[in-house]
């Protein structure tokens, strides 16, 4: 049995289930559970969420009862006290089912379902699978022990592929058999892809494997398929995709997003909860160039209208977010802010000339600033023969600009350009 990680209960609107007149009907009974309550729950995204509490009934039957249908997906029977659970399956068709579990403490290898042929074949597969892991893991430890390239070692790799090979053609049985079946979209999930042969230096065939990996990494998961959002794997998948198989650079990682959101789109939950997650991700990263991405899925997806599901008000701070922050990407020309010097002489940005001007804010009784001013100072002196300039700004309101000169006097840095902008309408 697992244990149930976290359990958070139902929150920020996420209640979409799809409305039905049979709602659902799911009764469970375990053999040697003394507890009154037992939870319904279900996967989302990297978080698992309570959906249902059932009493135990005076037969000792514990039933989860709803006037809507539940979406398909991997859903977890909780346990408490110690919040152990089991999976069941929620295919989108069977909403009316019993279980019984005659051992709590091995509940998958002692479970009987009524009225549910997808959790049938289901725990079928998680049975057969579990009868072979102890040869598995016995030939892998005896492997591990003989010498590398020894006869015997390759004797019991042998029997180890043969092993595998026969769970490949179970699985694949399952898959030719059951195609709609969503212990077959998960069998078909979690298989590897196959990976030609290359050619080249170990450099190019590196490189090659890599490129053929992104290409290919989604053959087996169907991101359309709406089952997949309430598994604990679709997340962590996409998670991989964006974060190791991608160059993280804004552009590339753009990119990887739009393909993963776009498979996405036909499954309208899938690609709403992976979208908000993405957003939301992008705009809290601390990473120099990365609001870029919130900046493109801020202008793809919610000020083209594909976001529907957000609120006129957000949906113009997100919006109006992005157009502020797109002038000041890396790479886009600095807008023609106008500033003021100590003299009241108005000076624009674009028509201070330098082959490289350095753009700098800063705040008399900032400490961060009053911290990296000598840096400043020393990075000013170093490269100043090499065409950089400094276009220097206090942020010091009005009342206040008089402590920036005093500052630039004391620290003696009127070497570069100093200004202020006074009414703050640049």
């Amino acid at each position: 049995m697992k244990k149930f990680l976290l359990l958070l209960f139902l929150a920020l609107g996420l209640n979409n289930w799809a409305l039905a007149e049979e709602g659902y009907h799911i009764t469970a009974k375990l053999d040697g559970f003394q507890e009154k309550e037992l939870y319904l729950a279900y996967y989302l995204l990297d978080k698992q969420y309570i959906l249902d509490t059932a009493q135990v009934d005076s037969k000792g039957a514990f039933t989860f009862t709803g006037e809507e249908m539940l979406s398909g997906g991997i859903y977890l029977i909780v346990l408490p006290p110690d919040n152990q659970f089991f999976q069941i399956l929620i295919n989108g068709e069977e909403h009316e089912f019993s279980l019984h579990v005659k051992d709590v403490l091995n509940p998958s290898e002692e479970i009987e379902f009524k009225g549910s042929p997808e959790n049938v074949l289901f725990y079928e597969y998680i049975n057969y699978l579990g009868k072979n892991r102890p040869e598995a893991t016995r030939l892998q430890e005896q492997i591990n022990a003989k010498e590398e390239g020894s006869a015997e070692r390759q004797e019991l790799e042998k029997e180890l592929a043969e092993l595998n090979a026969k769970i490949q053609k179970y699985q694949e049985n399952i898959i030719a058999r059951q195609p709609a079946s969503l212990t077959a979209a998960i069998i078909k999930a979690n298989l590897p892809f196959d990976m030609p042969e290359f050619e080249g230096t170990s450099e190019e065939v590196q490189l090659q494997k890599w490129q053929y990996t992104k290409q290919h990494y989604f053959d087996n998961l169907d991101l359309a398929d709406p089952r997949m959002l309430r598994t604990p794997f679709l997340y962590q998948r996409v998670k991989y995709y964006i974060e190791n198989l991608t160059v993280q650079h804004p552009d590339s990682l753009s990119q990887s997003l739009f393909r993963v959101l776009e498979a996405a789109k036909p499954a309208e939950e899938t690609f709403k909860f992976l979208l908000i997650h993405y957003l939301n991700e992008y705009a809290k990263s601390k990473i120099v160039g990365f609001d870029a991405v919130y900046v493109f899925l801020a202008e793809t997806y919610y000020a083209t209208g594909q976001a529907a599901w957000t609120e006129q008000e957000q949906l113009e701070k997100i919006v109006d977010n992005a157009q502020r922050l797109k002038p000041l990407l890396i790479g886009k020309t600095a807008p023609n802010i106008k500033m003021q010097t100590q003299e009241g002489k108005d000076i624009w940005l674009h028509d201070f000339q330098s082959p490289y001007t350095v753009l700098f804010f800063w705040d008399p009784d900032c400490g961060h600033c009053k911290k990296s001013m000598p840096d400043m100072v020393e990075f000013y002196k170093q490269f100043k023969d090499r065409g950089v300039e400094i276009f220097a700004v206090c942020t010091k309101l009005y009342d206040e600009m008089d402590s920036c000169w005093e500052y630039i006097r004391e620290k003696e840095i009127g070497i570069w350009l100093n200004t202020v902008d006074p009414y703050h309408r640049s």
